[in-house]
């Protein structure tokens, strides 16, 4: 019997003139671990010294979605006692983020099915993001006692108003239309449509130029389904405008309408510290310059998160145990400035260099 050679987790291969990084854990919903980034990184390498390479696109192999974020499970089993583990990863994977972001080619990401955590951060920093209807992207990490990172402090601080602080602060999964309203994507196309673009994108030439690339991704758009979210955008500016957690709750409670109670009931079951260093690191990255700003904050929140029970507890929850029931180490009110201060940056080396 012939032996069958088992497939690498990230896929790479050329479809005519488009670079293919197809994620290929789809047991494990496609999450990112480090053997993977380092193939995205070192493909990201070779496709752009290619000159027959037009473009770089990137899917998610299985029918579940495009990738569930990081492997948060490893980092949990190595943080007590090998936290460098860890902070390699987050260092390696935030700086592929920042390349994704500056990539000189067009780089496409299909982001059907489940696009969470760390699949944001491989498809939300490139230029063409293109949603399904069966999109369910989220940055859910205030519910793992965790907070929002692979650049999302740089992203989610751009989208209008205050949905964004309302999405990385609730961790609520979005349908596509939410998706593109909050400015993570770009493009709807039905997911009955997806093999058509593949296939197209791969009959263009090698020097097809970026318009022919939106050409192409265009012919085969249209509007998303309405989102019943959009209803509350209004309320969603009011309640989140604050810059403390505790007058977002206060406004929330004194709104009073139904959506309002279930917002404020979904806050109050996450962890304080996440909230509050959540909050505080959307409202830096507002102020940021440069997504590698944002990115260096986070990694300095990372690697003190390694420290952290809530982050321990919150996996646990949903992880490992998943009794969907942390108990978080303080409550919002016993959350001192001391205990944030220590996810503020450090000296130590950088993830971009200095200045």
């Amino acid at each position: 019997m012939e032996m069958q050679t088992a497939l690498p987790e990230v896929i790479v291969e050329r479809d005519g003139a488009i670079g293919r990084l197809r994620l290929n854990r789809p047991r494990a919903l496609n999450s990112l671990n480090l053997a993977m980034i380092r193939a995205i990184d070192k493909a990201l390498t070779e496709f752009e010294r290619d000159p027959t390479i037009a473009a770089v696109l990137v899917t998610g192999e299985g029918e579940r979605g495009l990738c569930a974020g990081g492997d948060i499970r490893m980092i949990y089993e190595s943080g007590r006692e090998r936290p460098e583990e860890g902070a390699q990863f987050w260092r390696e994977e935030f700086i592929v983020n920042s390349r994704i972001s500056a990539f000189p080619k067009p780089y496409i990401a299909i982001m059907d099915g489940i696009v969470m955590g760390g699949g944001v951060g491989i498809s939300a920093h490139g230029r063409h993001r293109i949603v399904t209807e069966r999109t369910r992207l989220a940055m859910p990490e205030t519910g793992i006692g965790y907070f929002t990172d692979v650049g999302a402090t740089w992203l989610l601080p751009r989208a209008p108003g205050e949905f964004g602080t309302y999405l990385g602060l609730t961790g609520r999964d979005i349908g596509a239309a939410a998706a593109m309203h909050a400015r993570l994507a770009d493009s709807f196309v039905s997911s009955e449509r997806i093999d058509a673009l593949v296939a197209s994108l791969g009959e263009l030439p090698a020097a097809a130029t970026a318009e022919q690339i939106s050409a192409t991704i265009n012919a085969v758009s249209s509007e998303p389904p309405t989102s019943a979210l959009l209803e509350h955008t209004a309320l969603i500016d009011r309640c989140f405008a604050f810059d403390t957690i505790e007058e977002i709750l206060d406004a929330l409670e004194k709104d009073g309408s139904d959506f309002a109670r279930e917002t404020l009931q979904l806050l109050k079951s996450r962890s304080g510290i996440s909230l509050k260093l959540t909050l505080s690191l959307l409202r830096a990255g507002r102020a940021s310059a440069t997504l590698n700003e944002c990115l260096e904050g986070e990694y300095a929140a990372c690697v003190a998160m390694l420290a952290n029970p809530d982050f321990y507890e919150g996996v646990r929850a949903a992880v490992i145990d998943k009794d969907r029931n942390p108990k978080w180490s303080v409550g919002l009110d016993e959350v001192t400035p001391q205990m944030l201060a220590r996810f503020g940056r450090r000296d130590g080396a950088p993830l971009f260099g200095r200045g």
